[in-house]
């Protein structure tokens, strides 16, 4: 990692020693010393964490210390900088004291970027293998081979993780100060809470044979009818839910172009100023249509942090 701000599932300390996954002497003695991230599919893949305050520990156990017996083979995320090996279940959480259930949403922003990495490593394989039982070529089942990074079948077909790429980007219109405006929009699939209305950047995934740089223009056009350009990468993270790789871009916009919404994918989109998406994150009530309080994306995604870089003025 460098020393410019990440996205929070963008951060990780793990060596993932890709060339051990396919030596099966060796990862037979690393499980004997391994420490463990136990996720629960059942339970919309949450993991255990200690303490209240920022970071939460995220609780590894070792490979003699599993309650039951695994929903899965382990799945080796990797290698710590101490030596010591790191492979995470599929299994009920064990009742440990001081200990609370937790998904990757609620704390993934808040996590030292080990556990950071761990968390996100192990979620984005548990979601994939959950989902890929069989061969979407010939139908037959699938059975988990080279210690979680791939899955063959009974002819030899071999299938490996994969990731579907989407772009996400904040539209901005190049104005500098706290009269600077962002769009944003708010979806027209989420759900709603009386008296509050979320807005974030706007997203979609890249289509086959599309450039990324190419679906932005396009879903911005399609979504709320604006034209984009100088259209700049600013990062990417992991958003395993259930496997996405988000790409991260600020763009710039004409604020005075009309805004016409697509009703299936926006349900309201609007510029807000500098002024007010400060005044939103410092907890101040901020109205928009309707009299609703103003709900920005959720900390750990990487909608926040591209409202972050350009609040900052990192356009």
């Amino acid at each position: 990692m460098t020393g410019e701000p990440a996205p929070p599932l963008a951060r990780t300390t793990l060596d993932r020693a890709a060339h051990r996954r396919t030596d099966p002497g060796w990862l037979a003695e690393a499980w004997e010393q391994a420490r463990v991230l136990v996720l629960d599919s059942t339970d919309d893949g949450r993991a255990l964490v200690r303490g209240e305050a920022a970071p939460p520990e995220l609780v590894l156990v070792g490979s003699g210390e599993l309650p039951e017996v695994p929903r899965s083979v382990p799945m080796f995320l990797g290698v710590e900088a101490d030596g010591v090996p790191v492979f995470a279940v599929d299994a009920p959480l064990p009742e440990l004291a001081g200990t609370r259930r937790v998904n990757l949403r609620e704390v993934g922003h808040l996590l030292t970027d080990r556990d950071a990495g761990i968390f996100t490593t192990a979620l984005a394989l548990l979601n994939w293998h959950v989902r890929h039982g069989f061969s979407s070529s010939n139908g037959q089942a699938t059975q988990v081979d080279e210690a979680g990074w791939s899955r063959v079948d009974a002819g030899g077909g071999r299938i490996w993780p994969r990731t579907d790429p989407a772009m996400i980007v904040l539209v901005h219109d190049d104005v500098d100060g706290p009269d600077g405006r962002c769009l944003l929009g708010n979806n027209a699939t989420w759900p709603s809470t009386p008296g509050e209305r979320r807005y974030s950047c706007l997203a979609g995934y890249v289509e086959p044979g599309e450039s990324a740089e190419a679906a932005v223009l396009r879903e911005v056009r399609e979504e709320v009818g604006v034209e984009v350009e100088e259209i700049g990468y600013a990062g990417s993270q992991s958003w395993p839910f259930p496997g996405s790789l988000m790409l991260g871009f600020l763009a710039r916009a004409d604020a005075d172009a009309p805004i016409r919404v697509d009703p299936a994918e926006i349900a309201h989109a609007r510029w807000f100023s500098r002024r007010e998406i400060g005044a939103a994150l410092a907890g101040q009530p901020v109205r928009v249509d309707g009299g609703d309080r103003l709900l920005l994306p959720p900390p750990s995604s990487i909608a926040l942090f591209l409202v972050h870089r350009w609040l900052d003025g990192h356009c």
